[in-house]
């Protein structure tokens, strides 16, 4: 999994908190308590992760949290679409030559990089087959 750091910072005069992720200074949320600012912050981490898809630059590992520091994990999907764009991007592999290799429509493979799309996990272990990789899932605690 992806679990990115996140600063907590108490909103003193309006109440609430302010999110702030460490690795990617342009990505802000905010909550009126605890548990709404973290999953807003969930979110924001998604939006902020479409621009690098956007604009095909490899998304970041997240740093590592400072002890006590709340972490955002990335749902197991966005996980894998993540680490094909990264890995397509390494490759030098553009959509189009993507689609081609999966036999598949462009726009269908456009959808694949829509965080906020509900794609199949099966498709991007097609994808990712035809880069030459796996999934590898594991049960930690």
């Amino acid at each position: 999994m992806l679990n990115y750091p996140i600063e907590l910072i108490p909103d003193k005069e309006n109440g609430g908190f302010l999110v702030e992720f460490p690795d990617f200074s342009f990505v802000h949320t905010v909550g009126d308590t605890l548990e709404e600012a973290l999953s807003e912050a969930s979110d924001a981490l998604e939006s902020g992760l479409q621009i690098f898809f956007e604009e095909r630059r490899p998304v970041p590992a997240p740093s590592r949290p400072k002890r006590g520091q709340h972490t955002v994990a990335l749902p197991a999907l966005v996980v894998a679409k993540v680490l094909l764009h990264n890995e397509m991007l390494s490759q030098g592999v553009k959509k189009a030559e993507l689609a081609r290799r999966m036999n598949m429509a462009p726009p269908n493979v456009e959808r694949i990089f829509r965080l906020k799309n509900k794609t199949r996990i099966e498709t991007v272990e097609a994808a990712l087959s035809c880069l030459g990789k796996h999934i590898d899932l594991q049960l930690t605690t």
